[in-house]
């Protein structure tokens, strides 16, 4: 893997490789982001499932779609 370094005062590029370090630090990063958004997706995905069944439950009850709708908004 290689990484750009660019030097601001001549304006110069250079691809350097990266270290082991830094290849590890990547691959840490990417191993955390990954778990962050697995826990993302699953606390809304349990938002959405506690959610439909308030609705269900507030149906049972007998209200309609309208009162539903106005008391979850």
């Amino acid at each position: 893997m290689k990484k750009l370094v660019v030097d601001c005062s001549t304006g110069i590029t250079t691809e350097v490789e990266l270290t082991a370090e830094e290849v590890a630090q990547r691959e840490a990063d990417a191993a955390a982001y990954a778990a962050e958004l697995a826990e993302r997706e699953a606390e809304a995905t349990a938002k959405a499932e506690a959610k439909a069944s308030a609705v269900a439950k507030l149906a049972a009850l007998g209200l309609t779609e309208g009162e539903v709708a106005a008391l979850l908004a």
